[in-house]
C-alpha cells in the first residue's frame, strides 16, 4: 500500500506518515521512483513501543490537586491500555488561559516526544488548540485527546465559557495593573516632593 493511502486510512496527514517512515516506525520499502510502499502487516499499527509518549495533566488551582493526581492516573492507565510506554508524566497547576506555563512549554519544545496525551482539550489550552495540533502534526508529532466532546452543542458551550472566563481574567488583570500603576505614580510623586 502506498504511503499516501496509509495516511488516508490512518486519518493522518501525508507528512505525519512520512515522518513515521523516516523514524523507522513503519515497515516497507522505497521504490526507485521515490514512492514509499508500506507492508500490509503495518498498515494499521505503528510500533507503539518506539514512540516517546508524554502525559500532561493540569488543574487551575492548588485546591484541585487531588483531581490532578486522579487525572494523571487516568492518563497513565489509558497509555498502558494503548500499549504506550510513557517517557514523561507531567503535572502542572495553572490557568488554561496562561500561555507561559513552563512545564507545558518544555513539553511542546521537546521534539523527541511523539505523542502528548491529554484528558480534554482544555487541559492543554483554552484557546488555540488547533494551532498547536497543526504545528505538532507538521513536526510528525501529535496530541491525543482521550475525551473529545461528541456534541457540537457541548463544544460551543465550552467555547462560550472559555471566552467569558478569558474576558473576566483580562478585566481583573487590567484593574490590578491600573492599581499597580496608580500606586507607582503615587510613590514617585511622594519621592519627588
Amino acid at each position: 500500500m502506498k504511503l499516501s493511502e496509509y495516511a488516508r486510512q490512518k486519518g493522518v496527514t501525508y507528512r505525519t506518515a512520512q515522518n513515521h517512515w523516516y523514524k523507522g516506525l513503519l515497515k516497507g520499502e522505497q521504490l526507485a521512483t521515490g514512492t514509499i510502499v508500506i507492508f500490509e502487516e503495518d498498515c494499521f499499527a505503528v510500533k507503539n513501543k518506539n514512540l516517546q509518549v508524554a502525559t500532561y495533566a493540569r488543574v487551575s488551582s492548588t485546591q484541585n490537586k487531588d483531581n490532578l493526581d486522579k487525572q494523571q492516573s487516568r492518563l497513565i492507565d489509558y497509555a498502558n491500555a494503548k500499549g504506550y510506554q510513557t517517557a514523561f508524566n507531567i503535572k502542572e497547576v495553572g490557568s488554561g488561559l496562561n500561555d507561559t506555563r513552563p512545564k507545558l512549554l518544555e513539553l511542546l519544545s521537546n521534539k523527541n516526544i511523539d505523542i502528548i496525551l491529554v484528558e480534554h482539550k482544555d487541559r492543554l489550552t483554552r484557546f488555540g488548540f488547533k494551532y498547536i495540533e497543526t504545528l505538532m502534526d507538521i513536526q510528525g508529532r501529535k496530541i491525543e485527546v482521550i475525551n473529545n466532546l461528541d456534541d457540537d452543542k457541548d463544544d460551543l458551550i465550552q467555547d462560550f465559557i472559555s471566552i467569558i472566563t478569558s474576558f473576566c481574567a483580562r478585566i481583573y488583570g487590567q484593574r490590578r495593573s491600573k492599581r499597580n500603576t496608580e500606586k507607582l505614580i503615587k510613590e514617585l510623586n511622594v519621592k519627588g516632593n
